[in-house]
């Protein structure tokens, strides 16, 4: 029964190391993004609005909540991009967080 309990272990382990990264690399994303629509945006402190959109994922953990904030962000601003592109954003940054932490950044 030891070996059954010792790969019952290594499987939790795993587990839980692989959600710490992900978590990290979905509030790498969201920082990304949050970067990426302040230059949309004209903002001047793109930290501060970056901040903003990576608490959000924390005060509410879901990606439409994320969604929201920045595509209403971006209407309120007057600018005029379609949900579907900051989708896409997401899932193009997500990628590039996912393959940072994986090689070490």
């Amino acid at each position: 029964m030891g070996s059954f309990n010792d790969r019952e272990r290594g499987f939790e382990a795993k587990f839980a190391s692989d959600e710490a990264q992900e978590f990290r690399a979905t509030a790498r994303r969201n920082r990304m993004l949050g970067e990426w629509a302040a230059r949309l945006m004209g903002l001047e402190n793109v930290d501060d609005y970056a901040n903003a959109v990576v608490k959000s994922e924390i005060d509410l953990p879901a990606d439409e909540d994320v969604l929201r904030k920045v595509s209403q962000d971006l209407v309120g601003s007057g600018l005029s991009v379609p949900v579907s592109e900051v989708y896409a954003k997401m899932d193009e940054f997500l990628a590039i967080a996912r393959g940072q932490i994986q090689a070490g950044d």
